[in-house]
């Protein structure tokens, strides 16, 4: 190497050595700034009561390089300190997961999120958690309640009635299922006891309202019912939100049935592959709108908003949450506080908005893939446990005092099998239900099939 090329060589390393001192992190060297303010993740334990996952959110713009993040924990001192047990993990710029190892089970513990600066360390709120006993061997019991191997479209009762890919699921007041029958364009009902027929569409993929009996749709994916029989669709190919009323009158909600984002009303607004929806006490409708990477809202009169979200992807958790990112929203639902949980598909995470919309990560992420590697839909009971459908494989419960179980499959093993736990088998479980009493209803996509799952005792 000549002279010359040698100086190029050194001048340039060292500009991109003054370059990521500087920028590094987008975070500022001044050691005279302000402490970052921090939130506390949700702590979610382990089914061993081992383990726990949660992280930390900063709210507040960084003054200051940080040196160490993580979380600290105890179970005697109540606002624990990074002199406490603690995880060490990646500096990011909002927010970060930490994987929480060595717990002792059913015992109480104390648990917040640290960030150390130049200014000292900052600790964000204290989180109060139980873990449970050993839980890892309850599994749902699971039986298949229609449908068949066979691909195609015929109503009937049991196995004589067939489906093609079924998708969304949701539960009227007397118990009755309805399919989004996706590959059908069309929207089936399956009683309790197994017998199926066809409520709208006819096996063409189309968009037409007006009577139940003429109307068309194209690939729907879900579907919710309210209290007054009304039911809401997902039309994923045409990109908008119908709805088929008490009365068997199909109209469209919301969307011009162009790909696009816009908020508005009625036909003024669009969506890109709208997948997931959820619907609150007084008729809004959240739309996870997929292909936008954006969660939505729409009101009874057809006003769409945006709630949270970029319509580029990534993943960012974020106090404000038209700033926060998600990657393929694809299920949602509300709990009973309100808050809006959504299954990150291309994140592998549930995240969390609540009514103030600070976006953060219930379970999962980038760093924890294999927690749920491939969500799907999300359905509450009425007690408060989440189900997720993992479509590798698995339904998996989060507790209302957030233990994740996996329910019933095996994680990247496709097949059909009845049984309990690990011995049933899905292919690709899609939506999910609760009915009233406590049972779970899922769409098993690849299976062509409606399965039914009863959580296990002693949780």
């Amino acid at each position: 190497m000549n002279k010359t090329s040698t100086k190029s060589f050194f001048f340039a390393a060292y500009l991109l050595a003054i370059f990521f001192t500087v920028t590094g992190c987008n975070k500022s060297t001044n050691t005279t700034g302000t402490p970052p303010t921090l939130v506390t993740m949700d702590v979610t334990t382990t089914a061993t009561g081992t383990g726990a996952y949660s992280g930390g959110l900063i709210t507040t713009p960084l003054t200051e390089t940080l040196t160490g993040i993580g979380v600290c924990w105890s179970a005697s001192n109540q606002n624990p300190t990074t002199a406490d047990s603690k995880t060490a993990d990646t500096v990011t710029i909002e927010s970060y997961a930490s994987k929480i190892t060595g717990l002792t089970p059913k015992t109480t513990y104390y648990l917040r999120a640290y960030a150390i600066s130049a200014s000292g360390t900052s600790y964000g709120n204290t989180i109060q958690f139980t873990t449970s006993a050993d839980v890892s061997a309850l599994g749902g019991t699971v039986s298949t309640v229609a449908g068949s191997a066979t691909t195609g479209f015929a109503d009937g009762t049991g196995s004589s009635a067939v489906f093609d890919s079924p998708q969304g699921l949701t539960i009227d007041a007397a118990g009755n299922i309805y399919v989004a029958d996706s590959f059908n364009s069309a929207i089936r009902k399956v009683t309790p006891s197994g017998v199926v027929t066809t409520v709208a569409g006819d096996g063409s993929i189309g968009y037409i309202d007006g009577p139940i009996a003429g109307a068309k749709f194209y690939a729907p994916q879900s579907l919710v019912a309210d209290a007054s029989g009304n039911i809401y669709i997902a039309d994923f190919g045409n990109n908008m939100i119908r709805k088929i009323s008490a009365n068997g009158t199909v109209s469209t909600l919301a969307g011009s049935g162009d790909a696009g984002y816009a908020d508005g009303t009625g036909n003024k607004a669009t969506f890109n592959s709208p997948r997931g929806l959820a619907l609150d006490a007084q008729g809004n409708l959240y739309v996870a709108d997929q292909g936008n990477n954006l969660i939505r809202k729409v009101t009874a009169a057809g006003v769409v908003t945006t709630i949270a979200g970029k319509t580029t992807a990534g993943y960012v958790d974020n106090a404000t949450a038209t700033t926060a990112q998600f990657n393929q929203p694809n299920g949602i639902a509300l709990d009973a506080q309100g808050n809006i949980y959504v299954a990150d598909l291309q994140n592998y995470a549930i995240r969390k908005i609540t009514a103030a919309g600070v976006v953060t990560t219930v379970v999962g992420g980038l760093k924890l893939s294999a927690l749920i590697s491939n969500p799907g839909a999300l359905t509450f009971d009425a007690k408060g446990n989440l189900f997720i459908s993992d479509q590798n494989g698995r339904v998996l419960e989060l507790t209302a005092n957030k233990v994740l179980l996996s329910l019933a499959g095996k994680s990247a093993t496709a097949g059909f099998a009845d049984g309990q736990g690990t011995s049933a088998l899905f292919n690709a479980p899609q939506g999910l239900a609760a009915d009233a009493s406590g049972n779970i209803w899922i769409a098993d996509s690849n299976n062509n099939r409606i399965r039914k799952l009863v959580p296990p005792s002693g949780i």
